[in-house]
């Protein structure tokens, strides 16, 4: 499934994320209890997560694009992976998860926030890394997608300073085209 000619879900994302996620389960034996898909798509993240944490993880799908969950659902089988899907903006989510009666963390949290090929400015915002670290477990790990051909190389790696003001533990991870952070406390 493409937008702007970039694929948002299956095929290479499922390949990043893929490469990513194996490394994050071989990594430790951290328990995913639950888990937090902000940028759903078609639910090639979910589906990986299924694959290595197994079915008992509850995961909670975000996605502002109603159309693109449901081509996952009709075509990459997201309706078959037990998510919990909210066709919310991302950023709203995390807001009224946080200032919400019962607060939920997650174990893990995988963000993909693109839109084609741009990365909404409101996501590299303080507050929004703030919201993110807020929903974090004690142990949990977040993984942050970025692009990396061309001018997003300077863009991605200004990223990844900006995260270590907010996680101890920051590794690059390159799949491919992309480079993907994946942080801890």
């Amino acid at each position: 499934m493409q937008v702007g000619r970039l694929t948002q879900s299956g095929g290479v994302v499922y390949d990043v994320w893929r490469t990513t996620l194996r490394k994050v389960k071989k990594q430790g034996d951290k328990e995913i209890k639950n888990c937090l898909i902000l940028g759903l798509a078609g639910g090639s993240v979910a589906k990986l997560v299924r694959k290595y944490w197994g079915q008992d993880v509850e995961i909670t799908g975000v996605d502002i694009d109603p159309i693109m969950v449901e081509m996952g659902k009709k075509h990459l089988g997201l309706d078959k992976l037990n998510v919990k899907v909210m066709i919310k903006d991302a950023y709203e989510f995390l807001r009224k998860t946080v200032n919400g009666k019962r607060k939920t963390s997650y174990d893990l949290i995988c963000v993909d926030l693109y839109i084609g090929d741009q990365y909404p400015e409101k996501f590299e915002k303080d507050e929004f890394l703030k919201l993110v670290r807020k929903l974090l477990s004690k142990d949990g790990i977040v993984v942050f997608n970025r692009l990396y051909y061309d001018e997003k190389r300077a863009q991605a790696m200004k990223f990844g300073r900006k995260l270590e003001k907010y996680f101890e533990n920051v590794t690059p991870v390159f799949p491919q085209a992309n480079l993907m952070f994946v942080c801890s406390m």
